[in-house]
């Protein structure tokens, strides 16, 4: 890698700030100043910059995170703290978010630095799956499962909603899983059916389920069954 990219991406420099560091000497490679912003350079060599060294952040980063309730899967909101705020920098900068969850909403993310394997997630022709527990504001009906096993068509839109699996555990707790990625889909399909999600948390993607082990604002990596399983769809 160019040691003026690699300072860049590293450190929050801009391109042209990068090579101005080097230009009066604030770079370092191995204890030597150096000057050359086109210096080609490997994980092998330890980079300075003011004294400090700069770490490598490899990449094929994969992550789940429990997110917690109040933030936001984007990397600026005005409104509510960012979950990448619990990466340190610069690997806060290179992730992004295979499916966002809504701020209210709790569970499962995952996040990533690779398109290709965020694209089997988000793609809707991938039909990856995730899974929900639902808490209602009314009591669970008899024809729920039947009706959205069928389809539904939410308000504003002209074709009906994939099916969707529905577990009932208790008169107002549901587990429904879904294969698409609509709009805040999930309570507009209880919204459809005259009810109200009074909370919701996502705890499975395809065959990943959130780690038990994990704490609100906690994180882990992938394991590489947990990576593969969205290689292969």
């Amino acid at each position: 890698m160019r040691l003026d990219k690699f300072i860049a991406e590293n450190t929050g420099l801009t391109r042209s700030q990068a090579s101005r560091a080097l230009r009066t000497g604030q770079v370092s490679v191995n204890g030597i100043i150096v000057k050359e912003s086109a210096l080609k350079i490997s994980q092998q060599d330890q980079v300075c910059f003011e004294g400090e060294r700069i770490e490598w952040v490899n990449t094929g980063q994969y992550i789940m995170l429990y997110k917690p309730q109040g933030y936001v899967c984007s990397h600026d909101d005005g409104n509510y703290p960012s979950v990448f705020q619990f990466f340190d920098y610069p690997l806060s900068t290179k992730l992004h978010c295979a499916g966002r969850l809504d701020a209210d909403t709790t569970g499962l993310v995952l996040l990533t630095d690779d398109g290709k394997w965020s694209h089997r997630i988000t793609s809707p022709k991938h039909h990856c799956e995730k899974t929900y527990l639902v808490t209602l504001a009314d009591p669970i009906e008899n024809d729920y499962t039947e009706k959205l096993a069928h389809g539904l068509l939410l308000r504003g839109e002209k074709r009906l909603t994939k099916p969707a699996k529905l577990d009932i555990l208790d008169d107002y707790n549901v587990n429904l899983t879904i294969s698409e990625g609509r709009y805040h889909q999930v309570k507009r399909m209880f919204a459809a059916l005259g009810n109200k999600v009074e909370a919701l948390h996502r705890w499975k993607i395809g065959d990943v389920i959130l780690d038990e082990q994990l704490l609100e604002g906690e994180f882990r990596s992938l394991s590489v069954d947990e990576i593969a399983f969205f290689k292969g769809k």
